[in-house]
């Protein structure tokens, strides 16, 4: 295999090592059907097994109750925007949610074109740097939704809100990267390309009665658009994103088989106190996100001179350190360090980091 670098990238992000191998043995010929699993219909025997795999592991994986279906659809995580409250707010036209960045402000600014959106609270003026502790949530409010992690900022909600309606959250960032009760959410959504599998799968997981009751649908939902086309198929409603699907269950099986949620949350854990406790005591590199609402999957940092951070992206890319560019939002660095990132590309990203301050600082 040609030589791989640390890739650091928000997403589409790093994915196992192992994973990638076994799809490239896989690729010309899938389990003995002698075609790849691009190829085959979603109809056959071998992916309506990967379908089922997928789904059975990831409910394993998560403890997710038997009252919550388990989805599997496209479009992203920025088209459940659309769907959260085309699928919720079909009875009572009122949500409210919690602006704490980027991909929080733009789900607002979608639920917006369906019904009456009240912000709860908001950390935009202060440049999204904490998460807001206290929140306006209206009583007859038919939802409430977060961003669990902050992908660009670099924040994320450690304890979760609670709340008497039912709680939405995009965890696209953070999915399977620490433990969590699904009981407390009424819909956890999550984009599959940061810790799970290539772009083209959405993961839904979403209690039965909010799906099965058809007055929660909004009128002008799409056939497509809504939970219940997949949820009475089983995800195959129409062709779906196969090779992400298979991908994600390959990754599922290996973080089964590496202990779980319970021990990669411990191994994530302590690759970001690596990053953390350099930028703690470093002269040169600063962190601007409040220390109690830190993200362990995503690190923004700083020198606080354009040119200087600059430098140190392009000497990272050239020591095999890559992607380390901040959001523009943001500016400086990042360093994105989901399940798939080993330990050994953070250390070597902080010794590039003891390495940069000792010439520049």
């Amino acid at each position: 295999m040609e030589k791989r670098v640390y890739n650091f990238s928000a997403g589409p992000s790093t994915l196992p090592e192992d994973v990638l191998k076994e799809v490239q043995r896989d690729l010309l010929n899938y389990a003995d059907t002698g075609m790849s699993i691009t190829e085959m219909s979603h109809r056959s025997k071998a992916y309506m097994a990967v379908n089922a795999e997928a789904q059975s592991l990831l409910r394993e994986l998560l403890n997710i109750p038997d009252n919550y279906y388990v989805l599997f659809v496209q479009g992203g995580a920025s088209q459940q925007f659309s769907c959260v409250p085309l699928n919720l707010l079909g009875k009572n036209n009122k949500a409210d949610y919690l602006d704490t960045g980027n991909f929080a402000h733009k789900a607002i600014e979608e639920a917006t074109n369906y019904g009456d959106i009240h912000v709860a609270c908001s950390s935009k003026a202060d440049k999204y740097t904490y998460i807001p502790k206290t929140f306006d949530i209206r009583p007859d409010t038919a939802y409430v939704h977060i961003a669990s992690n902050n992908t660009i900022f670099g924040t994320r909600f450690n304890t979760f809100p609670k709340t008497k309606a039912p709680l939405v959250a995009d965890m696209s960032s953070e999915i399977l990267s620490r433990e969590i009760n699904v009981s407390d959410f009424g819909v956890i959504y999550a984009g599959a390309q940061k810790n799970i599998a290539p772009a083209g799968v959405t993961i839904v997981i979403a209690r039965k009665d909010l799906v099965d009751d058809t007055q929660n649908i909004m009128p002008i939902c799409p056939t497509m658009l809504k939970w219940k086309t997949q949820a009475d198929k089983d995800s195959l409603y129409n062709t779906p994103p196969c090779f992400a699907v298979y991908v994600a269950m390959l990754v599922f099986r290996r973080l089964k088989a590496t202990g779980g949620v319970k021990a990669i949350q411990a191994i994530n854990e302590e690759k970001a106190q690596l990053i953390y406790d350099y930028i703690d005591n470093s002269k040169l590199f600063k962190s601007a996100v409040a220390r109690e609402d830190r993200s362990i999957m995503n690190i923004p940092f700083v020198t606080g001179d354009l040119d200087l951070d600059a430098k140190f992206v392009k000497e990272a890319e050239q020591n095999a350190l890559c992607t380390l560019k901040g959001h523009k939002l943001v500016g400086g660095m990042r360093a994105s360090i989901y399940n798939a990132m080993p330990i050994e590309g953070v250390k070597k990203l902080v010794e590039f980091m003891a390495k940069f301050e000792r010439e520049n600082g």
